[in-house]
């Protein structure tokens, strides 16, 4: 069988056959494509089905630990309570985040082969810096450096707000596999991507190894779009509201294009899926898709074809109709659209790290009804 090797993790691959029946949709693009697949998990169930369909990482962070948590308490209720006894005089924040820290080294293991076998351009576990730490890069930088101690293939999620870049550049030169987060637009894209460049080119210049490191910086895509959508009904607009849908998809294979152009060392991911075209515009692009698994059971489920989709541009008409009413598609979409400054202002930082945040406050919560339970519901 004619065999071609793959631009994202250097393995052989087999060429596409359209007599080959792949067992899904996304096996298929990770068999035949430079795109690769992560589990926006990091629950151990979920994180399995989406290897069985060829995903080489996955995700977590306060949000996916509260799913976890609720959806398989019978598994950590016990663990929990043991935390709770180790660390007699912790407080529930710091319970929360040890599960947080345990649910990632949990998946961490499951995706080390992968990590092994790729030389650290996959097979990595994304776990996140605490949100509420935005605006300060020091406790940013000591948490990316405490998290990447914890297994050798994570990669740490640091946002890309005004502190979060200069941390990113620190963390960069500290030899550690960053991906940025809540980042939604193309200024942040692109400061992200000269901050690694300074990180790697500062280890360079020191003789120092980066051949292993494999950082990715994220555009959530449909926070944009759901974004624009909240403008729309407070702006009392009317558009044809499946071009709202394209927003997110036109800042991304923007920024993918501009990457390419410029050499950057470093893969986009798509993240936040609101609809198909959130996997299927990406295909065949050297970048990674990360949707939750119920979105990839949706996709698994679906008879869209997979083909190579990236290099077709967004209709421009659409393009035009979104700069044309909402300015800050504008900024979003244009490199000089937002300054650093306003990185952490722009809507979709605001909702998104809100959040993040309540989802720290609904993890102690959960550890608060474990340790110290109501007697007046018991």
């Amino acid at each position: 069988m004619p065999m071609h090797t793959c631009a994202s993790t250097g393995e052989q691959m087999a060429d596409f056959d359209p007599n080959i029946q792949y067992k899904s949709p996304l096996f298929q693009m990770t068999q035949t494509t430079p795109t690769c697949l992560w589990n926006d998990s990091a629950s151990i169930e979920e994180l399995t089905y989406s290897i069985e369909h060829g995903a080489v990482g996955a995700t977590c962070n306060p949000s996916i630990v509260v799913s976890v948590l609720k959806n398989e308490m019978i598994a950590w209720k016990g663990r929990i309570k043991a935390l709770a006894e180790t660390c007699s005089q912790a407080s529930e924040d710091e319970i929360a985040w040890k599960v947080v820290e345990e649910m990632s080294v949990n998946a961490a293991q499951l995706l080390r082969p992968i990590f092994d076998r790729q030389h650290g351009r996959n097979g990595r576990l994304s776990i996140q810096t605490d949100p509420r730490q935005y605006r300060n890069s020091d406790a940013i930088l000591a948490q990316a450096i405490h998290f990447n101690k914890l297994a050798p293939n994570m990669i740490v999620k640091i946002p890309a707000t005004c502190a979060g870049i200069v941390a990113i550049e620190e963390a960069t030169y500290l030899g550690i596999s960053i991906n940025a987060t809540v980042s939604f637009t193309l200024p942040q894209a692109i400061e992200v991507a000269k901050a690694v460049e300074r990180g790697l080119s500062r280890r360079e210049a020191e003789g120092l190894d980066i051949s292993t490191m494999g950082p990715v910086c994220t555009i959530m895509v449909g926070r944009l779009d759901d974004w624009l959508k909240v403008l729309m009904e407070k702006q009392q607009l009317s558009v044809d509201p499946g071009y709202l849908e394209w927003a997110g998809v036109a800042v991304f294979k923007k920024a993918y294009a501009l990457f390419r152009e410029r050499g950057y060392r470093i893969r986009l991911l798509s993240a936040a899926f609101r609809n198909h075209m959130h996997w299927s515009e990406f295909i065949g692009g050297d970048v990674v898709i990360s949707p939750p698994c119920s979105w990839q059971r949706r996709y698994n489920a679906s008879d869209i074809e997979v083909v190579p989709r990236m290099q077709n541009p967004v209709d421009p008409k659409i393009v035009e109709t979104l700069l044309k009413h909402f300015p800050d598609f504008k900024r979003a979409y244009t490199e000089d659209g937002l300054s650093h400054e306003e990185f952490d202002t722009f809507g979709s930082t605001r909702r998104t790290l809100r959040g993040f945040i309540a989802a720290c406050a609904e993890m102690n919560e959960i550890v608060r009804n474990v340790i110290l339970p109501n007697p007046d519901t018991e």
